[in-house]
């Protein structure tokens, strides 16, 4: 048999979708995998050209005059192409490759899976986004995640980071990829738990070390000349 995979009609009947690919040929998933990746490098390239995470550095490209100023941007949006690319491609193709080592499942359906996980971190960005674009101003943690109450309690950068990317998205991520998983593995559901929540605290941890970097003053330097100068 052969079914047609509609990305928002499966988005709210999972196990529909599981039955399918257990029974039947998809036809038209590379379709909606375009879709998907179109619109997240749609939303990557808006809240550049809208200037979240750039406050920091609009002043420095301001300071060359109007030739200085529209190359640095420009360099900029490539370079967030570029971000936005690899990130979709990790979570897709990345984590997808590393389930089926874990479980063996095979790699087509799992990308199934990653498809839709990449399609709720676009829709938490994507919220973010949009609530930032209502208020006028933006947060350096997301108001979906363990972000703020961390900041609460923690004064270190690194922990406020960490708690930033485990939201109530990121539940809602481990409980589809445990669900889907079991529908064709036996596992052990606390074995299979553990993994997946592992996996996430692994990319969180990551994530965390590299948001504690001094990548802007890197960037001041580099910019006005001091890491050349040395």
């Amino acid at each position: 048999m052969i079914f047609d995979f509609r990305f928002w009609k499966y988005f709210a009947n999972q196990q529909e979708l599981i039955d399918n690919l257990g029974s039947s040929y998809m036809r038209g998933f590379k379709k909606r995998v375009w879709m998907v990746g179109f619109f997240g490098l749609l939303l990557f390239v808006a809240q550049e050209l809208w200037g979240m995470n750039t406050q920091q550095i609009t002043s420095v490209y301001a300071t060359g005059g109007k030739d200085s100023f529209a190359i640095a941007r420009l360099v900029s949006l490539a370079g967030i192409i570029i971000w936005a690319f690899l990130y979709l491609s990790f979570h897709f193709f990345g984590i997808a490759f590393l389930l089926n080592k874990i479980t063996g499942i095979e790699l087509s359906k799992l990308a199934v899976l990653q498809l839709y996980v990449v399609g709720i971190l676009l829709l938490e960005k994507a919220l973010l986004f949009f609530i930032f674009v209502i208020l006028g101003v933006t947060t350096p943690v997301s108001l979906f995640s363990f972000g703020p109450l961390a900041v609460t309690f923690f004064d270190h950068p690194f922990l406020i980071f960490f708690f930033n990317q485990l939201s109530i998205f990121t539940a809602l991520i481990i409980a589809l990829q445990v669900r889907f998983i079991r529908s064709f593995r036996d596992i052990n559901p606390r074995t299979l738990y553990l993994i997946i929540i592992a996996i996430h605290i692994v990319m969180a941890l990551l994530t965390a070390v590299v948001s504690i970097l001094p990548l802007e003053e890197w960037y001041l330097q580099l910019v006005e000349g001091g890491a050349f100068n040395e």
